[in-house]
């Protein structure tokens, strides 16, 4: 199995969905996605984007 995460800091829609399109296109399943929020705010500060895909090379 293969990891990815991707970090962002600009936590909209768009930028979002921009990275799940991406990277699911290229074969990464998605697998979760982690938010940082501060105290003194409501968004998220940050948003951590995982995914996971077999390990092709490793299955041979």
């Amino acid at each position: 199995m293969m990891y990815k995460v991707i970090e962002t800091s600009e936590v909209t829609e768009e930028s979002l969905e921009k990275i799940l399109n991406r990277w699911t296109a290229e074969g990464w399943r998605y697998d979760g996605m982690q938010f940082v929020v501060r105290e003194s705010a409501r968004r998220p500060s940050m948003a951590f984007v995982l995914f996971v895909k077999a390990d092709e090379e490793n299955d041979k």
